[in-house]
């Protein structure tokens, strides 16, 4: 009977032994610097986003957070560093849309963009711009639609490559609203300009802080905005689903993730640090300043939910417009 009772209460002492010791680890994190890994380039959209969270984490923790830039193989070498870290809460990265994109674009994937890692924060969403060319002599959506209709097959869209944010975006806008157009990947940004003044593609569809560039010198309009709400930066700039295509929204969600089997007690620690991050004014400022609606509210769970809903629309989208593995 005794031996009985001891080896009930062993197992209970010892699991309450670890989740106590879980507990004052959570409420001691950080004790050391982070490493936040951004799979963009210095000085991207995304990179900016991230710095102003770092910034912000540093001065709330008083712990030094380290960007580390991961740039390449559309965003794969970043991503599967993160998914390679240990699971300690200590090495975090950013994921946007290549995060989802990029595995399914490769016949041997390294990693899968939603069970290899913990999802800690959505950060902000951000919407797309379609913008048109003056040249045109379009002054709205309807024109260029009417325009495209009439010649099906004759004219052209711009992006930034095959798979890229700005290709799947401007297909969806595309299948929603009955555009037939040829697609004309460039191999940078500035030639995706160009190419948009002089004429050479009627329309582009870029992530906000990519599309503000274009309307230097008064040589593009933005005419649609396809996220769910207007955008501060463009406030007069009407959203799709206002102008009857809501198959046409897409927006890029960027947030932060973890390796998987990140301790639940680090990741509640983390988003409540990003949580009050996100709410100091020169932290929420930059966020704005890149296009988006700051959106630090949204719990763990919701912001999960967003990122599978993303991987199956990506998932189906991809195979339609005759990209393949490679």
């Amino acid at each position: 009977m005794i031996c009985k009772s001891l080896t009930s209460i062993f197992p209970a002492i010892f699991f309450g032994l670890c989740a106590f010791s879980s507990q004052v680890e959570a409420q001691n994190f950080p004790d050391k610097p982070i490493r936040l890994i951004i799979t963009t380039p210095a000085g991207s959209g995304v990179d900016a986003i991230g710095r102003a969270l770092a910034q912000g984490l540093s001065e709330i923790t008083r712990q030094q957070v380290v960007v580390d830039n991961r740039a390449g193989a559309g965003g794969i070498i970043g991503a599967t560093a993160l998914a390679n870290a240990a699971p300690d809460g200590y090495t975090i990265g950013i994921a946007a849309t290549a995060h989802i994109v990029a595995p399914l674009l490769q016949a041997k994937p390294a990693y899968h963009p939603i069970n290899d890692f913990t999802p800690i924060a959505q950060l902000t969403v951000i919407p797309n711009i379609v913008v048109t060319s003056l040249k045109n002599n379009v002054k709205n959506m309807k024109d260029l639609i009417d325009l495209v209709k009439k010649r099906p097959d004759e004219l052209n869209y711009g992006s930034l490559g095959d798979g890229t944010a700005s290709h799947l975006s401007a297909e969806i806008v595309n299948r929603s609203m009955g555009l037939k157009t040829i697609h004309v990947p460039y191999r940078t940004i500035a030639d995706s300009y160009t190419g948009l003044w002089s004429g050479d593609v009627q329309y582009e569809v870029y992530l906000m802080p990519s599309a503000l560039p274009l309307f230097q010198g008064g040589r593009a309009l933005a005419i649609a905005n396809t996220g769910r709400v207007r955008s501060a930066a463009l406030p007069d700039v009407p959203t799709v689903r206002e102008l009857g295509y809501p198959e046409a929204e897409s927006e890029i969600t960027i947030g932060v993730v973890g390796p998987s089997n990140v301790p639940a007690g680090q990741v509640q620690k983390l988003h409540q640090l990003i949580v009050e991050a996100m709410k100091m004014p020169e932290v929420r400022e930059k966020m704005i300043k890149q296009g988006g609606a700051p959106s630090p509210e949204l719990d763990t769970k919701a912001y999960e939910q967003r990122l599978k809903l993303e991987y199956e629309m990506y998932k189906k989208l991809i195979p339609t417009i005759g990209l393949k593995p490679q």
